[in-house]
C-alpha cells in the first residue's frame, strides 16, 4: 500500500504552497504549521537542499472525532502536506494517506474516520 498521493503539478513552488492551502481550505482543512525543511537544514547541517515545505493540515471535526476513537492519535496528527520541486524544477504536491498510517492501529472506528480524510485528502491534491 502506497502511504500518500502525490502529484506533479504545472505550478511554480509559492503557488503550489497556495493552491495546497487554498484547496485543503475548501476541504475544511486549516495549516497549523508550516516546516520550512530548506531552511531548517541549511540553519542546523549548513547543507543545500531542494525547495521542500511540510504543511501541517487539520480538519478540526475529524481530529476531534478521531481523539474520541483513539486517545493517543495526536502522535499522527496533523496529516501532512508536502510540496517540493526537483532539480529539473518540477514541482510536486504529495499528501499523506492517513488510511495507510493508521493501519497499524486496531479501531474500525478509527479507520472509518481515517478513511474519510483520506477521500478529502484525495480531492485535494486532484484539484491542484
Amino acid at each position: 500500500m502506497t502511504y500518500s498521493f502525490n502529484k506533479t503539478v504545472d505550478l511554480t513552488f509559492e503557488e503550489a504552497i497556495e493552491k495546497a492551502t487554498e484547496e485543503l481550505k475548501k476541504e475544511g482543512f486549516g495549516v497549523l504549521t508550516e516546516i520550512d525543511v530548506t531552511a531548517a537544514l541549511k540553519k542546523k547541517l549548513d547543507v543545500d537542499f531542494r525547495k521542500y515545505r511540510i504543511l501541517g493540515a487539520c480538519n478540526p471535526s475529524f481530529a476531534y472525532k478521531a481523539l474520541l476513537a483513539e486517545d493517543k492519535i495526536g502522535t499522527m496528527l496533523p496529516c501532512n502536506v508536502v510540496v517540493q520541486e526537483f532539480a529539473d524544477g518540477k514541482v510536486e504536491v504529495a499528501a499523506i494517506d492517513p488510511l495507510a498510517s493508521m493501519q497499524a492501529i486496531a479501531n474500525d472506528k478509527l479507520h472509518r474516520i481515517a478513511d474519510e480524510v483520506r477521500q478529502k485528502l484525495k480531492k485535494v491534491v486532484a484539484n491542484i
